[in-house]
C-alpha cells in the first residue's frame, strides 16, 4: 500500500494583506466598502490584517458595520477586536466601536482583544492606561495553526507609548509556541528606535525580499514605511508587494509566505 498520503502534507504558501483602511475613506473623501473589498480581493489575500475599522461609528462610514460588509463580500472568517466602544449616538440602536480586525479565509480557531497601554484620543483627559485592541488570532490553515496578530501602535510623535507597546506586544507573544505573525500599522519608520526590538524578535517580511523602501503612506504620494507584516520562525517569505490603491489613505502591503513542514 502507498502511505504517502498519510505523511505531513508538504509546505504550503499563504498571502497576507495588512491594510489600515481609514474607516473605508479613499483619498476621495469618500466612504466605499466595496471599494476597499475588491483592493483585498484582486490582491487575492488569504489574512488580512485591518486597521481604523469602523462598526456603526457615525455618519463618516455610514454607521455600517464595515469588517462584517468586508467579510460578507469576500466570504472569508471574522474577528473584529475593539479599541473604542462607545454609547449608541441619540437615535441609534448600535453602540459605537473602532479598532482593527482579522479577515481570514481560514478557519478561526480561536480568537482574544488583548490589551495594550494607550493614550484614549476620546478623552481629553486621559491618562496612559491598559485599553483592548491588540487582536490574537489562531488560524486553521488546512491542519498546521498559525498565530495572528494585529496591531495599531500610537500615532503621536513622541515615541514614549508605542515603546511600552513594543515591550507589552513581545511578552503577550512570547507565551505562545508555534507559527506566528504580526500584522499592523506601527506609525512609525523602519528606523524608529522604539521599533528595534520587534525587529530583534521577527523579520520584517518587506526588508527580506526588496530593496526599494517600500512606502505605504500616504496613498497617492507615499513617502514613508509605517505598514509591517512580520514573521516569526517557520516563515519564510517567498514575495512582498505594495498595492496601488487610494481607496483608504494607505496602500496595503502584501507578503506570500511559505509555512514550513513540521512546525
Amino acid at each position: 500500500m502507498n502511505n504517502k498520503n498519510n505523511d505531513s502534507h508538504p509546505d504550503m504558501t499563504v498571502r497576507v494583506m495588512s491594510y489600515n483602511i481609514h474607516s473605508g475613506i479613499g483619498m476621495d473623501g469618500r466612504y466605499d466598502a466595496d471599494r476597499i473589498a475588491d483592493v483585498i480581493r484582486s490582491a487575492g489575500a488569504d489574512i488580512v490584517g485591518l486597521q481604523e475599522a469602523d462598526v456603526h461609528w457615525g455618519e463618516r462610514s455610514r454607521y455600517d458595520d464595515t469588517p462584517r460588509r468586508l467579510a460578507d463580500r469576500l466570504g472569508m472568517h471574522l474577528f473584529f477586536a475593539p479599541i473604542y466602544t462607545l454609547a449608541p449616538e441619540d437615535g441609534k440602536a448600535h453602540e459605537r466601536q473602532f479598532g482593527v480586525a482579522l479577515l481570514s479565509k481560514f478557519p478561526i480557531v480561536r480568537a482574544e482583544n488583548r490589551r495594550l497601554t494607550r493614550l484614549s484620543t476620546q478623552d481629553a483627559h486621559a491618562a496612559p492606561s491598559p485599553m483592548p485592541g491588540f487582536l490574537e488570532a489562531v488560524l486553521d490553515v488546512k491542519g498546521t495553526p498559525l498565530t495572528v496578530y494585529v496591531t495599531h501602535l500610537d500615532f503621536r510623535s513622541d515615541p514614549a507609548i508605542r515603546s511600552v507597546q513594543v515591550d507589552e506586544m513581545l511578552d503577550m507573544m512570547a507565551r505562545r509556541d508555534g507559527l506566528k505573525l504580526l500584522i499592523g500599522d506601527f506609525n512609525a519608520r523602519p528606523d524608529a528606535a522604539e521599533l528595534c526590538p520587534l525587529f530583534s524578535a521577527m523579520r520584517d517580511t518587506w526588508t527580506e525580499v526588496k530593496r526599494d523602501p517600500g512606502f505605504t503612506f500616504p496613498a497617492d504620494a507615499p513617502d514613508r514605511k509605517i505598514d509591517y507584516i512580520l514573521a516569526g520562525p517557520g516563515l519564510c517569505t517567498v514575495s512582498s508587494a505594495i498595492v496601488d490603491s487610494d481607496a483608504s489613505d494607505h496602500r496595503p502591503i502584501v507578503a506570500e509566505l511559505r509555512l514550513k513542514n513540521g512546525n
